[in-house]
């Protein structure tokens, strides 16, 4: 067995249990299954790991929220080290939102805990029978009754629980959107969230609301002086010039700078420029509120800022500010602020949240749906619809499948303005404005997605023409999806992509200290390469058809308002498609 895994993962039944009182234990099938080498070898852990094993349990064809499909947490060797940004955990299972996979991923002291309990990975299968807490000491098994945590805010189940079982346990949460079956819930952990595309509803699905983690078993390191050597320079880097931004402002200073480019999603994708754009900035939030820095377990560089708000301090990305913001045409940032931290609490993912709500106030607008009160620019509307979907009452009843389903129930063609790929809602990318990433987000294999394409990257380069995408580009938004397999694996956080002169050459030697392994950029290239081809596999399974990888019928009718040069045809993206396909030798 290498370094830095325990070599195998925990399968956990829950239909073979009986649920005990909260002072009781009741326990469930478990068994500890060895992983070959082999395996880690070429699959190494976090997305790459999860996907391995989801493939493995032969469960593509089930509905997501069948009780046997899996949800999965997998870590990692690099979890435990001293590398920094390295406390990250991937949850990986099929989605309910799109039917295909899924891997979401966080960071914070679950992840270190939960390899703790003596394992690379844990797999659920399996329904308990009513409301429960799924508690893993040490690597023993057993079920509570969490009927006293029922329809409680992510943050308040936590602590709940910590009163009951004690702080030195790690707890993995559902708000009242994974009871209620929300098809892009979240799992939560010290406020962040494992977010995109419904993890949560299938926890939800188990009658699972919160993961509770703690254990004492751990991994050594095959080269722990290198390691140390390697982690010490890899945190001075993460100090300098490429992770600056981050530091600084967050990841909100994309807000200003996706409207000067007229690259921000405004007004569900009919424009890429909102002019109420500086109220959301992080130059402005930080003006005008109080605000704190937070760094996630084992981080060095500290991207997370909290602004004061009447309601605690908000934690706050650029991805949330606009799809809950320019995304609804609301510039007010109380309001936006306020629906962020309700996501949060709901455990709703912002992305989805303000896509599909968006989405709707479109064809209210448009006469296609009768709920006069939803109007782009109403703070109140927007509050009003989170809780909506969040409870699955009035139009969250629609609301809380998502765009691509509200389309399908709302009928007009309305699929043609659903900002959705595969079903899950599109990121703060304007594609004609940015088409790299038009291409990134139409081959996805979990839907449309900025964090497994970096390829927004290549348009904010002098690699490519950002408005006038050729055959060229593809080359580079393969490398970007395949670099972000290779960190969702080892797993360290993209913000460190920037700091790297040899990111191969540097990624096999972090492998080789933790692992022993004579690793070398060529094997990791591989590697990155079969860990995409593995998620491809599954959605093969799954039913995914080629007509998948597209855009919504919006983007090719016209150029964007605000800038007549940004125009994608269908006959470009559908060319960039197909050398994408050739070029992976699909």
């Amino acid at each position: 067995m290498p370094f830095g895994y325990h070599g195998c993962y925990l399968r956990i039944d829950l239909s073979h249990n009986n649920v005990a009182s909260r002072t009781g234990g009741g326990r469930v099938k478990q068994e500890l299954v060895p992983l070959a080498d082999t395996v880690l070898r070429q699959f190494i852990g976090g997305s790459g790991l999860g996907v391995r094993l989801l493939l493995d349990e032969g469960c593509a064809h089930l509905d997501a929220l069948d009780p046997r499909a899996p949800l999965i947490f997998a870590f990692s060797p690099l979890v435990g080290s001293s590398l920094t940004t390295s406390a990250k955990f991937a949850v990986v299972s099929k989605s309910p939102l799109t039917d295909r996979i899924n891997d979401s991923l966080a960071s914070s002291g679950f992840a270190v805990a939960g390899k703790s309990c003596g394992c690379d990975a844990i797999v659920i299968l399996g329904r308990a029978p009513e409301p429960s807490v799924l508690i893993i000491d040490d690597g023993q098994v057993r079920v509570e009754s969490a009927a006293d945590c029922a329809g409680m805010t992510c943050q308040a189940t936590d602590t709940q629980l910590r009163s009951r079982l004690g702080n030195n346990f790690r707890i993995a949460t559902i708000g009242p959107a994974g009871e209620n079956g929300v098809r892009y819930a979240t799992i939560s952990h010290d406020g962040r969230h494992a977010g995109r595309g419904g993890s949560g509803a299938v926890m939800g699905a188990k009658n699972i609301k919160a993961i509770a983690v703690r254990g004492t078993q751990r991994t050594e390191w095959a080269h722990p002086r290198e390691m140390v050597a390697i982690s010490r320079d890899l945190s001075q880097r993460s100090f300098g010039p490429a992770t600056a931004k981050y530091r600084e402002l967050g990841t909100a200073t994309n807000m200003l700078t996706f409207n000067r480019f007229g690259a921000l999603p405004t007004r569900n994708f009919q424009s890429g420029a909102f002019d109420e754009a500086e109220n959301l900035s992080a130059e402005q939030l930080g003006a005008t509120r109080a605000k704190t820095r937070e760094s996630c377990v084992t981080c060095t560089i500290g991207c997370e800022h909290l602004y004061a708000t009447d309601n605690g301090a908000v934690r706050v990305e650029y991805e949330s500010l606009f799809a809950l913001g320019s995304l609804c045409g609301v510039g007010d940032a109380d309001v936006v602020l306020r629906a962020s931290q309700r996501c949060d609490e709901l455990g709703l993912d912002t992305i989805s949240t303000g896509g599909t709500v968006a989405f709707a106030m479109e064809c209210v607008e448009r006469g296609w749906l009768d709920a006069p009160w939803l109007m782009f620019g109403s703070g109140e509307a927007l509050l009003r619809a989170i809780d909506e979907i969040g409870s699955r009452e009035g139009l969250g009843r629609l609301l809380a499948d998502g765009s691509r389903a509200a389309a399908h129930a709302i009928g007009h063609d309305s699929i043609a303005i659903a900002p959705q790929v595969k079903g899950l809602e599109m990121p703060g990318y304007e594609p004609r404005a940015l088409q790299t990433m038009a291409l990134g987000l139409a081959v996805g294999a979990r839907g449309a997605d900025h964090n497994r394409s970096g390829a927004y990257e290549v348009d904010f380069s002098d690699k490519v023409d950002r408005r006038h995408a050729t055959l060229d580009s593809v080359r580079h938004a393969i490398d970007t999806e395949d670099r972000a397999a290779l960190m969702d694996s080892l797993i360290i956080c993209k913000f460190l992509r920037g700091v790297f002169d040899d990111f191969h050459g540097e990624m096999a030697a972090m492998l080789r200290s933790v692992t022993g392994w004579d690793v070398t950029p060529d094997e990791l290239r591989d590697t990155a390469a079969r860990i995409v081809a593995a998620k491809r596999e599954f959605n093969l399974r799954a039913g995914w058809t080629p007509d998948e990888d597209t855009l919504p019928e919006r983007f090719f009718d016209s150029p964007l308002p605000n800038d007549a040069l940004a125009h994608l045809s269908r006959e470009r993206l559908d060319a960039l498609v197909a050398e994408y396909h050739r070029q992976r030798g699909w």
